[in-house]
């Protein structure tokens, strides 16, 4: 007979099953209860800053001289002589070069033979002219050949004018032998050493040398067309005086600069928008009485944007971007996030310009924004805008 013992291991396996269930139950339930109650991350927040600014618009722009010139000689000749260090500065009428002027002291030497001939047939000419009238008037010479004294007296005249006016062309060929600077400046190298032939007096003369002026000098930037018109009203509504001016002052800074140490005037607006950029081509004037400012370098340079006014400023990092839009994250009346899009202006200090979507007094997120999503309940801890935007000075390289 079989043993009715058999059933006994049944039972077990069920109740084994059983408890397993039992107990993965309430690790769920556990984990329901867990996932209910999440703790609120903790975000540093502060109130934007309110204060007076002047905003600018900020430019990259390349310095040239106000003036420069191609130093060419006007007549043809060999080089005979160079009076100048390169890379120096120069004086207005230092002499620099001196091309050989003996072909030119010949001519000058053969004009004013010219002009002793002509001047001796004139001579001539009118003893000829003065004894005719007296022959005419007893008519011992006819009319005729009184007319004919007078003309050779007349064309002896032009002659003598002809070859005076020969000599001060010579003169001046031979003047310009002798090369002088025309400006003030600093003079590039020598072009052509002593001893090369050099062609002047037309489009293919030889170039010498270059010279440019340093002081004052010229910055040149290229303003988009609502740039342009936003200053140009600015400077309407001025009119004169020492805010009109203000419009017009330029600061500058060079690339290895941190501070806007130079300051200029704008001198010069072109007549016309650029079809092809966009752009106002616009000079500013500045000093450089140390040539520290040299013609072909780069500096940013900044104008006048706005009048004096109070605006809102946050740290730019605050400032996230979502395609085209502009993000701040701002803190509701419940401690919950809120993504508020907002209207960005210039930097400032540093500090971002909040046009418009931001009002004073609301608290926005500086830091900690990785922890939070939109409508989360969060926690908050009070910040600093001056100490954020100090440390994220600090960090920056």
């Amino acid at each position: 007979m079989p043993r009715q013992a058999t059933a006994q291991p049944v039972f077990t396996r069920y109740q084994l099953v059983m408890s397993v269930l039992c107990f993965g139950a309430g690790l769920l339930s556990t984990a329901v209860t867990w996932a209910a109650e999440p703790t609120a991350p903790t975000v540093i927040v502060a109130e934007p800053l309110v204060r007076e600014i002047v905003e600018w618009d900020e430019y990259t722009g390349r310095f040239q001289p106000v003036e420069a010139i191609e130093v060419r000689s006007r007549v043809s000749g060999y080089l005979e002589s160079v009076h100048f260090r390169e890379g120096e500065f120069v004086k207005r009428g230092e002499l620099l070069f001196v091309i050989d002027p003996r072909p030119f002291e010949a001519a000058l030497a053969e004009a004013r033979a010219e002009l002793a001939r002509a001047r001796s047939n004139l001579e001539n000419t009118e003893r000829e002219y003065d004894r005719g009238k007296q022959l005419g008037a007893t008519r011992a010479l006819a009319q005729e050949l009184v007319d004919a004294r007078r003309a050779a007296r007349d064309i002896a005249k032009a002659e003598v004018d002809a070859a005076q006016a020969r000599i001060k062309a010579a003169e001046l060929e031979m003047g310009f032998t002798r090369i002088a600077a025309a400006i003030d400046g600093r003079i590039s190298d020598a072009r052509v050493d002593v001893g090369n032939l050099i062609s002047g007096g037309d489009a293919d003369s030889t170039m010498l040398t270059t010279i440019v002026s340093l002081d004052p000098i010229e910055l040149v930037i290229e303003a988009s067309e609502a740039e342009f018109l936003r200053h140009l009203r600015m400077r309407g509504q001025r009119g004169s005086g020492e805010e009109s001016a203000a419009v017009t002052q330029v600061e500058a800074r060079l690339l290895d600069e941190t501070t806007w140490s130079h300051r200029g005037r704008v001198t010069f607006i072109d007549n016309r928008l650029d079809p092809a950029t966009g752009t106002m081509r616009v000079k500013a004037t500045f000093s450089n009485p140390e040539t520290i400012l040299q013609p072909g370098v780069f500096a940013r340079a900044r104008l006048q944007a706005s009048a004096p006014h109070d605006a809102i400023l946050v740290p730019d990092r605050a400032v996230l971007s979502d395609q085209d839009r502009k993000i701040l994250y701002v803190i509701g009346d419940d401690d919950r996030l809120l993504a508020r899009t907002v209207s960005i202006g210039p930097l400032v200090d540093g500090l971002r310009v909040i046009r418009a979507g931001l009002a004073a007094g609301e608290r926005i997120v500086i830091d900690g924004l990785l922890r939070a999503r939109p409508g989360q309940q969060v926690t908050t801890e009070q910040g600093s805008v001056l100490a954020a935007e100090a440390a994220a000075a600090a960090v920056s390289p």
